[in-house]
Order: C-alpha cells, then sequence, then structure tokens
C-alpha cells in the first residue's frame, strides 16, 4: 500500500492518501479545500486515480476538498452513516468494509465529538482517527451534536481496545506530532488515562474554547460535499 501524510498549515488538518500498488486506486481521507491541487499533482505525479473521498465527520474548522476533487476525478464521496450530507454517492456504516484490492478499510463509529463520527481500521495496522483522538488529545464536544461521555466510551471501548501496536493518525495536530500508537495514547494522553467517564465530561465542559473560525461557513459547506 502507497501511504502519504500531508498537512494544511491554515487549519491543521491531516489528509490521508492510500493508494493500492497494483491497480493505481487511490483514496483520500479528509481532503482540504485549499489543497485540491496539491492532492491532484500528487495523484498525477504517483500515476494514480482517485477512486474515493472519505470523510471522517463533517468537519467545522476547514471545508472539505470532495467537490473540487469529485468533478475533477468523478471520484465517489463517501460520509458516515448519520452525517447530513445528501450530496454524498454512499453513506458508511459502523463495521462497513471498504476494499481496494490490497487496501481493507473497516469503518467504526466513534461518536462524541459530532453525533455521525468514524474512524477507519486499516489493514489491521493504522487507524485514522478524525477529531475523536488526537495524539495526547482529543477533539472538543460542546457543538454539532458532540457529547463527552460518548466520546469518552467511542475511545475507550471501540479505540483503546484495537492492538496496542496500532498505529495513530489523527485529523489534526497542533503541537508537531504527525504519529502515536493506541498503546502510547492509552498510557499517556491525559485526557484519558486514569481518567474516568466523569472526570472526563467535568475536564470537557470546562475547556471554554473559541469556535473554530471557519464554523459558520465550514459547516453548511460540508453538508454540500464542499460547494462553497
Amino acid at each position: 500500500m502507497l501511504f502519504r501524510q500531508l498537512f494544511d498549515l491554515e487549519s491543521s488538518t491531516y489528509t490521508y492518501l492510500l493508494g493500492d500498488e497494483s491497480t493505481k486506486e487511490a483514496i483520500l481521507i479528509d481532503p482540504v479545500l485549499e489543497q485540491v491541487e496539491r492532492d491532484l499533482k500528487l495523484l498525477q505525479e504517483l500515476g494514480l486515480s482517485l477512486r474515493f473521498c472519505l470523510e471522517t465527520h463533517v468537519h467545522a474548522d476547514h471545508i472539505t476538498g470532495t467537490a473540487k476533487l469529485r468533478k475533477a476525478t468523478g471520484c465517489l464521496s463517501i460520509v458516515p452513516e448519520k452525517a447530513q450530507v445528501g450530496c454524498a454517492d454512499k453513506h458508511i456504516k459502523h463495521e462497513d468494509i471498504l476494499q481496494l484490492r490490497s487496501i481493507k478499510i473497516k469503518a467504526i463509529a466513534t461518536p462524541g465529538h459530532t453525533d455521525s463520527h468514524m474512524a477507519f481500521y486499516v489493514n489491521h495496522d493504522r487507524v485514522f482517527t478524525g477529531d475523536a483522538l488526537f495524539i495526547r488529545g482529543c477533539g472538543r464536544t460542546d457543538f454539532q451534536s458532540g457529547d463527552a461521555g460518548i466520546l469518552f466510551d467511542s475511545v475507550t471501548q471501540r479505540l483503546f481496545t484495537l492492538p496496542n501496536e496500532t498505529l495513530v493518525y489523527p485529523a489534526h495536530d497542533y503541537r508537531g506530532h504527525t504519529v502515536s500508537t493506541i498503546g502510547e495514547e492509552k498510557r499517556w494522553n491525559p485526557r484519558f488515562a486514569g481518567r474516568k467517564r466523569n472526570d472526563f465530561i467535568e475536564l470537557m465542559a470546562n475547556l471554554n474554547l473559541p469556535d473554530p473560525k471557519k464554523m459558520m461557513e465550514a459547516v453548511p459547506a460540508n453538508e454540500s460535499c464542499g460547494k462553497t
């Protein structure tokens, strides 16, 4: 499997490119509108055709590049089952499998950051955790039907039950980290390590974070696959 981790500096968003080297078909996870030309150039350079754009959730901090990528490549838009995105080509459910020859992706419902969040477990060795689990952190739970208790359950009962050596690739990082493991996060993530559910709920209720700068435009745009 060909793998690339790409970064958007403005929103601190990671986009992930997965490619099958025999079929030359590819998947982009969480593409960013402002980086579409970068992504198209990379696909061309690597000789890949884009088959799917896969979203972990409806983002509030950036606009997805899916609409523009779909227009340019004919790829299909795939979003989580409960996401209010009528323009998507497919809604993926918990434990659904998406496969491109050497790439096997299992959807894991991980609500809490939003009520329709998915993580994607790939080839039994890495998990793309979206905003459910960051490296030494997690996504906020104070808007978009977020729920701290549900997020705690999603992370501890679904992500933390994956093998310890599973590589963790989040949708964002704000401190220069690129990859972790499930075992590391269980031991060192300050949001979860040593905390009970009620402690986590109290912690999340007192973060007092400002709204994402692009939230008012990003959420409705992403509900339209990124059309602005």
